[in-house]
């Protein structure tokens, strides 16, 4: 019990924000590409295997991470009880449960078309490598928010078996979410960030966090905005919008308060509630 007990909070599942983070893109990309006409089995079927890869792919990420930055885990007040900085687990344990973790999340990933499998397998450096980008550039959040998003570009491959236009342009509007959503998780370790070297969007924008988050959030409305029209979504999609821009400008943007750890983690949690609105709006789109 105590090594499960280890392993839960090592991989975060106690912790479920960071797995549903990477689950709702792919919900997105799987919904804006189904045609609810044929059987809505496989539509669920579909999102079911999403959802327990995301968590798969969240956990081995989070173990990835914890080996590669273990010695800066230790200087940061946050983190420095994580299983690995602490040393109650070891680094070949931890590279052992990440091995298992991706075999489980190959054997989900085949009951896709082999487009969306090749595509999958093309995106585990950029999972595996984000822990790398911090140390180089005040941009891991950017580098973030390609590799989370990707799931958004499967969900559609998994429907369409072809790219389009319509989710590479959801795709990276969703990007600028991430920038942003990224940036708030980042402000609760901007002291302990800055004295070990570790760069990041809420560093560089410390000063001027209300700009650099309403410009990422307005470009992520405007990108859906015009997913919307290309998709020929109904009039409703365009009005229940204002629910999801409200939630990102009314509530995250206005009541951020940085120097508030507490505070930018309960803003940082609410883009799970901000996930199931994007997709409840796409759904009544295509009504």
């Amino acid at each position: 019990m105590k090594q499960l007990n280890l392993f839960i909070e090592l991989a975060r599942l106690k912790k479920p924000i960071g797995f549903m983070l990477l689950f709702w893109p792919c919900a997105w990309g799987l919904t804006i590409a189904y045609d609810f006409s044929n059987n809505i089995n496989i539509y669920f079927f579909y999102l079911f295997l999403f959802f327990l890869g995301s968590i798969l792919m969240r956990s081995a990420g989070c173990i990835v991470n914890d080996i590669m930055d273990e010695e800066f885990d230790k200087k940061v007040e946050r983190t420095k009880s994580r299983p690995i900085a602490s040393g109650k687990v070891s680094k070949k344990l931890g590279v052992i449960y990440v091995l298992i973790l991706c075999l489980l999340a190959f054997l989900i990933l085949i009951n896709f078309n082999w487009f969306t499998i090749i595509l999958a397998l093309g995106s585990i450096p950029l999972a595996f490598s984000y822990p790398l980008i911090k140390r180089y550039t005040y941009w891991p959040q950017l580098f973030l928010g390609v590799t989370f998003n990707y799931g958004l570009i499967l969900g559609w491959l998994s429907i369409k078996n072809s790219l389009d236009i319509i989710p590479i342009i959801f795709y990276i509007g969703a990007i600028f979410w991430t920038l942003g959503y990224d940036t708030i998780y980042g402000f609760q370790d901007i002291k302990d960030d800055e004295i070990i070297g570790i760069k990041s969007t809420s560093i560089k924008f410390k000063k001027t966090p209300i700009t650099f988050l309403t410009i990422c959030y307005s470009i992520f409305i405007f990108f859906t905005f015009i997913v919307g029209i290309l998709m020929k979504f109904n009039n409703l999609f365009f009005i229940i919008l204002i629910l999801p821009f409200l939630h990102l400008f009314v509530y995250q943007v206005k009541n951020i308060k940085i120097n508030d750890a507490s505070n930018c983690l309960k803003i940082f949690k609410s883009n799970n509630f901000f996930g199931l609105l994007i997709l409840l709006t796409i759904l009544v789109g295509k009504l």
